[in-house]
Parts: structure tokens; C-alpha cells; sequence
């Protein structure tokens, strides 16, 4: 039975995932933002740190022990790095606090897997692979009731929500996949880096972490994790002089003379009744989804490729408006409740 009110807490308040997740939950009528914290904590109120909240919220931005959050709070948000994140969503479940873990913490399946990509020792390996995914498309049972959801990253979502089901049904080939994305510049976060100031990126178009990308690993586990397919893809991102918004084209080849219609009926009657996956007739745009939780798929034929587009903002359907859509499962909420559908 869904709770009235469900009080949540905002761990790491400072970055941008943070302040969209606020702002998602200020509109929503079964949630109440109680809790703000930060390590930067100097006893200012969230809306000095994020003056669009000005009159909005005004919770003083303090540096609480877990215990302490989970008194005041149903449900954290954890909004921290990963390697951070981990030690206090482990005390805060300790202290009967859900999580919604907006790190890469709890993502992927192994400690072995993590350590490779991550090149740390995980700070609570015995969790990993017990954590839902949090895509409700694909793992709505798992979330429900879950103290602790690993929310996806945010170019994972663009590639698996099309493959998955694809792969799933045996309509592609798993080798061979290339994942082509581009995403705006609050990807990287708000702490300042030489690489994202305004006239180092703009008028430029770049590729970075070439072949080193944690996200590939998250993909493919990811895929792996619902079809039980072993998917072999390379994955390369780019990056755009934009504020947000992810543009991912996915190169597979089909199976048995499948064509692209297959492949589009295939993903119209999986997502027909999903709320914030469209597959869509156009091309889809960045511009399309901005500022909302849709992420817009279509489906394209050359020769002996099949081309899927895939679009999203990346602050709300990649990151901030996918918790709040897993808190809603969580908690037996409307789960399109806050996020606009």
C-alpha cells in the first residue's frame, strides 16, 4: 500500500543531478524534500547553493550522519561520487532509510568487474549483484519494495532500453555492436575541469574516453543481465557544447533475414504500455525530450545494418527523473507521479 507522504533526503546536494531531482520532487504530490546535505555544508540553505529554488525550498544544507538522515527521511537520494556513495548508502540501509544510489556503486554485478573498470577495491562488494537495476521498463518487479535501487547511468539508458528487448527476443546479432553517442556538457558534472570550460568546448566536437569508458561494462552486464545474452560491443562517446541531452545511434545487423520493421513492431508492443519510452516515426532530437523523462527511439535500415536512434536528457530520464520514477515503484506511488506524463 502506497504511504501518504514520502519524505526524502538529498545526499550531495551541490551538483546538478541533485538540484534537477529537487526540482522534480517539488512538483510532485506524494513526496516532501526534508533533508539536504553536503560535505560543503556552511550552514547556508539549499536555495543559496541553488539560487533557482529561491522561495521554493529553503532546508538548511547540512553535513548529517547517515543515522541522523534516516530519521528524517523515507528515502535518500545518493548524489555522491562513486567509491563515495557506497559507505553511506551502507549505513543508511543499516538505519532503515531506502536509497535510491544515483553512483555507479551498485550498477554492476561483480566486485571483480568493478574493480577493473573503476581500479578501486568496491567498499561493500557483498551487495553487488543483489541491487535492482533501476530501469522499471525492464525490472519494475525487482524495484518494488527494494531498499536499495542502483539507478542507471545515463548513456546506459539511451543504449539498453533498445537493445535489451532486441536481444531478448533473438531479432539482432550480439557481436558486432557499435554504440555512437553524444551527450551536453552537465554529463561531466558541475565540479569545474579544464576539458568543460565554455571556451574549451565550444564550437568543438570531441570524442573522449575512447575504448575506457566505465559505461560500456554497464551496458553490456546490464543487457547480459535481463535477455542472458552475451552482447560484444564497442561503445564510444563524444562530447557536444550543450547543456544536456544524450543522441545515441546504435549499429546492429539483424538475425535471419529480420528487417527494420520487425525490429520496430518488436519495440512498439514491448513499450506499448510504458509511460516514457516512445518509439517514434522521426528522427529523434535532443530538443525532443529536454527536460522530461521520455527517452525517444526509432528505427532506420542500411543494407545489411540497422540503425536505432535513441534520445534523452541525460539530468532527468538519464539520472534525476529515473529515481524518482524507481521511488515511485518503491514506494507503490503513481509511478509517472512528479514527471510530467
Amino acid at each position: 500500500m502506497a504511504q501518504s507522504t514520502v519524505r526524502v533526503g538529498i545526499v550531495g546536494c551541490s551538483g546538478y543531478t541533485a538540484i534537477e531531482a529537487v526540482k522534480i520532487l517539488l512538483r510532485h504530490p506524494s513526496a516532501q524534500v526534508t533533508a539536504t546535505t553536503s560535505r560543503q555544508s556552511d550552514g547556508s540553505s539549499i536555495c543559496d547553493m541553488h539560487p533557482v529554488l529561491a522561495e521554493r525550498l529553503n532546508t538548511v544544507v547540512e553535513d548529517l550522519q547517515p543515522e541522523q538522515l534516516a530519521q528524517r527521511c523515507d528515502v535518500a537520494f545518493c548524489c555522491l561520487p562513486h567509491g563515495a556513495s557506497a559507505p553511506i548508502v551502507a549505513r543508511l540501509l543499516q538505519s532503515g532509510c531506502k536509497v535510491v544510489d544515483l553512483s555507479a556503486d551498485y550498477r554492476l554485478s561483480t566486485p571483480a568487474l568493478y574493480e577493473k573498470w573503476y581500479g578501486d577495491h568496491h567498499p561493500d562488494p557483498g551487495r553487488l549483484g543483489q541491487v535492482p537495476y533501476g530501469l522499471p521498463e525492464l525490472f519494475r518487479s525487482a524495484l518494488v519494495n527494494a531498499q536499495l535501487v542502483a539507478n542507471p547511468g545515463c548513456y546506459p539508458t539511451s543504449a539498453i532500453l533498445p537493445l535489451a528487448p532486441l536481444l531478448k527476443a533473438g531479432l539482432i546479432d550480439p557481436a558486432g555492436i557499435i554504440v555512437d553517442s553524444k551527450s551536453g556538457v552537465s554529463g561531466a558534472g558541475r565540479t569545474p575541469k579544464l576539458g568543460n570550460l565554455f571556451s574549451e568546448v565550444n564550437e568543438s566536437f570531441s570524442a573522449y574516453s575512447v575504448g575506457t569508458h566505465r559505461h560500456q561494462p554497464e551496458i553490456i552486464d546490464i543487457v547480459h543481465r535481463f535477455s542472458g545474452v552475451n552482447a560484444e560491443l564497442v561503445f564510444t562517446p563524444h562530447l557536444i557544447p550543450m547543456d544536456r541531452g544524450i543522441l545515441s545511434t546504435i549499429y546492429v545487423r539483424p538475425k535471419d533475414r529480420v528487417t527494420a520493421n520487425q525490429v520496430r513492431e518488436c519495440l512498439s508492443n514491448f513499450y506499448a504500455n510504458e509511460p516514457f519510452v516512445r518509439i517514434v516515426g522521426h528522427l529523434p532530437a535532443t530538443k525532443y525530450v529536454a527536460h522530461t523523462n521520455y527517452c525517444d527511439i526509432t528505427v532506420r535500415e542500411n543494407g545489411p545494418w540497422i540503425i536505432i536512434v535513441s534520445a534523452l536528457d541525460n539530468l532527468i530520464k538519464g539520472a534525476s527523473g529515473a529515481a524518482v520514477q524507481c521511488m515511485n515503484v518503491m514506494f507503490g506511488l503513481n509511478e509517472t507521479s512528479g514527471l510530467g506524463a
